[in-house]
């Protein structure tokens, strides 16, 4: 019986509205102890975050795991590049999609899954401006939908 412990420590919200969602995969991360720790105070922040593709490997940028405030010494830079680890293959299909048809490697959560930490990068592709007021109207029509429903 194999148990999936999952404890999700920060999340992309605004990446749902801001992009068009293609296909999601897991990676794990290479971390230092005192990014463990932080991550599992739940001090990260996904809020200006994305993958790039460097020398067949990819690299986490500007995702922020704030400082672990216990750490005598050695603590780490809050922001520095994090390489996640993918499978080949996965590496090799993600970087022809990005390169072809200009999409972003975007992370949507962090999590702790059988004690690992892991994220959740998506390739997905930008919204224009009018598909978001598209985003917003269908929102919209969800909500009265549903409250009209419940009197």
């Amino acid at each position: 019986m194999e148990r999936n412990h999952i404890k999700i420590v920060a999340e992309n919200r605004k990446a749902g509205f801001s992009y068009f969602i293609e296909d999601e995969f897991e990676a794990g991360m290479v971390l230092k102890g005192t990014e463990v720790k932080s991550l599992r105070n739940g001090r990260a922040n996904l809020k200006d975050a994305y993958a790039k593709i460097q020398n067949g490997e990819v690299y986490l940028y500007q995702l922020h795991i704030g400082v672990y405030p216990y750490a005598y010494y050695g603590n780490h830079d809050p922001l520095r590049p994090r390489k996640l680890l993918l499978h080949q293959h996965e590496i090799r299909r993600l970087y022809g999609q990005v390169n072809e048809k200009g999409m972003s490697l975007i992370p949507l959560r962090i999590y702790f899954k059988n004690g690992k930490a892991k994220v959740v990068i998506a390739l997905a592709k930008g919204k224009h401006l009018y598909d978001k007021r598209e985003s917003i109207r269908q929102k919209d029509m969800k909500r009265d939908a549903d409250r009209d429903y419940h009197r």
